[in-house]
C-alpha cells in the first residue's frame, strides 16, 4: 500500500507528530512519500495544486492522507485518489472561513479523523465516515529518567522549583500571561519556556522539571501532555481539549480553573509530589488509553484498508 502525506511545510519541516506517525505506519508495511505545502492561506495552498497533481502522477499513491483541513481541501481538488483527512484543532477552533473550508474538506474526503471528541462536536459532522482518534506518542523517544540525572545533564540545581510551560511564551493561544501570574505566587518558582528544542532535549526537560504546566485558551489533543505523562512528569492544566480525559485519575496530575491562586496551589502540590514521590504512573495511563504510536498506526491502517475495499 502506498500513501502520500500532504501537510504544511511552511516551517521548513513537517510536524513531529506527522513524522512519528509515519514511522509507526511504516512498521505496518505501508510505503510513504511526502508533499509539503509551502504557502499560507487559501491562495497559498491553491498555488500548490499543480505541483501536487504532478507528485500524485509520479508516486501513484493508493491513498492520500492529509493533515489539517486546508491540506485536506487541497488534496481533494483531485478525485482519482481517495483522501483521508486528520483535523488537529486550529482548522476547527479558528471558526470563520477556515472552518467552512475544513467542512468542505470533510464532505469531499473519503474518511475523516478528529483528534478529540470535542473537536468532532465543534465540527458538528454527523456522517458515518469519521472517527475520533488522538495522535499516538513515541514510547521509545519519551522515556522516564531520574530527575537528578536529567538536571545534572542540564547543569540545573537539584533544589530548584522548575515548571515547564507547554509552549512558547509568544504564542498567544498558549496564554503565558496566566502562567506567569500563577508562578509569581510561588516563591523561587522558575517557569521554563518550551521553544526551540529537539525531541531528545524535550524528553530531558520533561524529566528534569517538577511538572508540565498548560494554560492554553484552546487545544484539541495536545501532544505535550501525553509526552509528559510518558516521562512520568506531573501535569497541571486548565480543562482544555482532551486533557482531562487523558490524565484521568493519574496521581500527581491536576485540572484547574483559570484562577491564578488556585493554579498556584495545584502547582505547589505537583512540585511537592515530584520532590516526595518522584514520577507519576502516567506512562501506564497512556498505554491504557491505547495511545502508543504503534497501536494508533494499526487503527489507521485498518481505515486505509476499509477505504480501499469500498
Amino acid at each position: 500500500m502506498k500513501v502520500l502525506i500532504v501537510a504544511s511545510y511552511n516551517s521548513g519541516k513537517f510536524s513531529p507528530f506527522v513524522l512519528e506517525q509515519v514511522d509507526a505506519l511504516k512498521e505496518q508495511n505501508v510505503s510513504f512519500d511526502f508533499f509539503g505545502i509551502q504557502g499560507k492561506g487559501v491562495r497559498g495552498y491553491l498555488r500548490c495544486r499543480q505541483e501536487l497533481l504532478t507528485k500524485i502522477g509520479e508516486f501513484r499513491p493508493d491513498i492520500i492522507h492529509a493533515h489539517y483541513g486546508l491540506s485536506g481541501l487541497l488534496a481533494n481538488l483531485q478525485r482519482k485518489v481517495p483522501v483521508v483527512t486528520t483535523y488537529h484543532g486550529s482548522d476547527i477552533h479558528s471558526g470563520g472561513m477556515l472552518l467552512k473550508l475544513s467542512k468542505m474538506s470533510m464532505r469531499l474526503s473519503k474518511y475523516n479523523i478528529f483528534v478529540s471528541s470535542k473537536l468532532l462536536e465543534m465540527a458538528n459532522y454527523r456522517k458515518g465516515n469519521a472517527t475520533v482518534q488522538a495522535c499516538g506518542v513515541d514510547f521509545d523517544k519519551f522515556i522516564v529518567l531520574p530527575k537528578e540525572e536529567a538536571r545534572k545533564q542540564l547543569d540545573w540545581g537539584l533544589d530548584e522549583k522548575c515548571v515547564l510551560f507547554a509552549g512558547a511564551f509568544d504564542n498567544v493561544i498558549k496564554n503565558s500571561e496566566l502562567a506567569k501570574e500563577a508562578c509569581e505566587l510561588i516563591p523561587e518558582c522558575k517557569l521554563i519556556e518550551l521553544k526551540g528544542y529537539s525531541r531528545e532535549e524535550v524528553n530531558l526537560l520533561m524529566n528534569a522539571c517538577d511538572c508540565l504546566f498548560m494554560t492554553s485558551h484552546r487545544e484539541a489533543s495536545p501532544m505535550v501532555i501525553k509526552e509528559a505523562m510518558l516521562c512520568g512528569t506531573p501535569v497541571v492544566s486548565v480543562d482544555v481539549g482532551d486533557v482531562k480525559e487523558v490524565i484521568g485519575n493519574t496521581n500527581g496530575c491536576f485540572i484547574v480553573n483559570r484562577d491564578p491562586k488556585e493554579i498556584a496551589n495545584r502547582l505547589s502540590d505537583a512540585i511537592k509530589f515530584s520532590i516526595e514521590k518522584g514520577k507519576t504512573n502516567g506512562r501506564e495511563r497512556i498505554m491504557e488509553l491505547g495511545l502508543d504510536n504503534r497501536q494508533v498506526a494499526e487503527k489507521i491502517v485498518n481505515i486505509y484498508k476499509k477505504i480501499l475495499k469500498c
